[in-house]
């Protein structure tokens, strides 16, 4: 497939870039090679083979959600820059 200038340019509309006159050439170039290398790959012969979700087959190892107090209220407020006995203290926000 060969991309045209005036194929290009509706690329780049839809894309919302702005093409300047002296990139046209490089970009049609380059857009070219790109659509060539694509041709190479649709020629392969892929029958029977399994489509892939992620190229290895590793697995998350999830962990059971549970709640749980790690930190007493002391540890909790010991590095807050502004507190009270009881709670973090933050600026107003809404009026």
């Amino acid at each position: 497939m060969k991309i045209d200038q005036e194929s290009l340019k509706k690329i780049a509309h839809l894309a919302r870039l702005e093409i300047r006159p002296g990139e046209e050439a490089a970009l049609l170039q380059s857009m070219d090679s790109v659509l060539t290398w694509m041709d190479q790959l649709n020629e392969i012969n892929t029958q029977g083979v399994e489509p892939l979700t992620h190229v290895l087959d590793e697995e998350n190892n999830w962990r059971e959600d549970k709640g749980a107090n790690t930190l007493s209220r002391e540890e909790a407020l010991f590095n807050a820059p502004s507190k009270n006995s009881t709670y973090i203290m933050v600026p107003k926000v809404i009026e």
